[in-house]
Formats: C-alpha cells, structure tokens, sequence
C-alpha cells in the first residue's frame, strides 16, 4: 500500500466510526424522548438516521476493504447487494433532506396551518414517495447487470462493464443524478432562500423594534446599548449560517462525487484513482455530518443526549460505589474474624 492509500484507509476508518456512534446517538435520543417521537420532523430525521447507519455498516467495510486489497471484496453477489444498498441509501438521503427542507419551509413560511399541512400522515406519504423514487433506480439498474465493484471508486456501486450498453448507461447515469442529487439541492435551495428571506424580515422588524427603544431609553448604561446591538448582529446572522451549512455541507459532500461520475462517463478525461476515493469519501463524510447539522446540535436533541450520558454515567458511578463499599464491608469482616 502506497502512502496515499493508507491516509485514505485511515479516513474511511475514522469516518465510520465517528458516523457509527453520532447516528446510533441520533437513535437513542429518538427512542429516549417522547417530544422529539412527536414532532413531524423526527420521521425524516430517523429515515435519514436509517440510511445513515446502512450505508455505515453496509458500504464503508467493502470501500476500506476495497482500499487495502485493491480488488473486489467478497463475491459477485455481495457486491450487487451492496451496490444496489448504496445507489437506494444515497438517493433516499438526499430526498430525506429535501423532506427537512419543505418541512422547515411550512414551519416558517406558513406558521398557522403548519399543523394542518404538516400531519403525520403527510409525512408518511412524503417518506412513502422518498422510497418508492430512491428504489427505483437501483432495481433498473440490478436489472441490467449496471451494478458491480468500480476500482477507481474502490466500491460496489454503479458499473457499466458492457461496451455495447455505452449509450444506454449515459443517459441513466445522467437521469439518475439529476432525478436525486440535482432535484434535491434545487428544493434545498428553494426551500431554505423562502426561510431566510422569513428570518431576515422578522430580524428588521425586531431590529426596528430595538433601535426605537433605544432611542427612548437615553439613560440607558453604554455597556447594555453595546450588547443590545451585538444580539441584534448576532439574530441577523444565526439564520443565515444556518441555511449555509444545510446547503453548504450538501454541496461540499456529494457535487465532487457526482461530478466525477458524470465526468467519467466521457471517454476525454482521465480520473485519478486516488482522487476517486477521495470524492467518496467526502460523499461518505455526509453520512458523518449529518447527525449534528440536523439533530445533535439542537437544543432538544442536545439536552436528550446529555440526559441520556448523564444517566449512564450515575448508574456506572452507583454501581462502582456499591462495589466499592461491598469490597470495604469485606475487608471489616476478615479482620474481625
């Protein structure tokens, strides 16, 4: 193994690990806590958590397998498995973002009838879809033998190794990333621009409020008129970095992916081995990023895991205790004795 190939073990390693235990925190809070089972949202969150967690225990081993060995892990009919896991995961993520997308759009666009267009039965018919349209493609393409191992990807995924069916591969490629990635990020875009422009119409009209009543306050203390105007900065830019990072982290993790793919399929460019590892590992990176974009670093979700490792924490600390004044008792009787 060359140096570069080690580097790219090493991450794929951290990267399931870290996506192991975030996503599988993501699950317990979903299971500990009956507000977040209620909220609409937490449909999307735990499918995504789902695809998440698949896509850690299923693709990354035979990626980092596929690293090491340099050949296709396991038998032919594994890595068919694998690959059509891969294609329907991917897919059902993205839409699973553009599920939080429109939700977040409703809740803050439409705040009185959110309740009423929002139900749990919306969203079940909304994941229903998201499934339906991320299977779809993997079976199409199963059935044409278009899924195997890809050694510039080091993964089981789609695979065209028929010439014949050149033509035929192209345009599916292409239908396929722009029926998911494309689709995707254009609801993304749509969705969270409506919600900025919300947020920053409410952050005006806020900010009018607090300049008036600056102005009137004229005894007020330099110190509170200072920090008064840092919170107003500070309002006018939560949202805004907010947005960036749901648009942005979707970007940065899966365009160089799709890009190399589509860039693949002309016969002009020569793709480096190295290079394609590394745009799946960055479209494996999503699989890391996203328990903390969309729930661990929630207010709710934040005090649900704190609660869960505090608990945790106070148990093994009442078990040690015990222990300990077990082992003490002990140590009295064989001296008396």
């Amino acid at each position: 193994m060359s140096i570069w190939e080690v580097i790219l073990a090493f991450v794929v390693v951290v990267l399931m690990l870290v996506a192991l235990l975030a996503n599988v925190l993501v699950l317990l809070c979903f299971l500990y806590s009956a507000d977040i089972r209620k909220q609409v949202p937490g449909l999307f969150i735990l499918n995504l958590t789902f695809c998440n967690l698949l896509m850690t225990v299923s693709n990354m081993p035979l990626t980092l397998a596929g690293i090491i060995y340099k050949s296709q892990p396991g038998g032919d009919q594994i890595c068919h498995i694998v690959g059509f896991l891969e294609t329907f995961l991917t897919t059902n993520s993205m839409l699973s973002m553009a599920a939080l997308s429109i939700d977040r759009w409703i809740a803050v666009v439409f705040p009185l009838s959110y309740h009423s267009k929002m139900r749990y039965r919306d969203a079940a018919l909304i994941l229903s879809y998201t499934w339906l349209h991320s299977v779809s493609f993997p079976i199409v393409a199963a059935s044409l033998s278009w899924v195997g191992f890809h050694h510039l990807y080091a993964s089981c995924t789609l695979y065209n190794k028929r010439p014949e069916d050149r033509t035929q591969f192209v345009i599916f490629t292409g239908v396929f990333h722009t029926l998911s990635f494309l689709l995707s990020l254009i609801v993304l875009c749509f969705t969270y621009l409506k919600v900025l422009k919300v947020a920053r119409f409410h952050c005006k009209r806020i900010d009018v409020i607090t300049m008036q009543t600056l102005v009137l306050l004229v005894d007020i203390h330099p110190s509170v008129r200072e920090r008064c105007l840092e919170e107003q900065k500070r309002r006018r830019q939560r949202a805004t970095k907010k947005i960036s990072t749901f648009i942005g982290t979707f970007i940065l993790c899966f365009a160089p992916y799709v890009i190399t793919r589509l860039v693949e399929l002309s016969s002009v460019v020569n793709i480096n081995s190295h290079w394609g590892i590394i745009s799946k590992c960055l479209a494996y990176s999503k699989v890391v990023s996203d328990p903390f974009v969309y729930s661990l670093l929630r207010h709710q979700y934040k005090k649900t895991w704190k609660d869960i490792i505090n608990k945790i924490l106070k148990r093994s600390s009442i078990n040690s205790s015990a222990l300990t004044s077990e082992s003490h008792n002990r140590n009295i009787l064989q001296l008396n004795e």
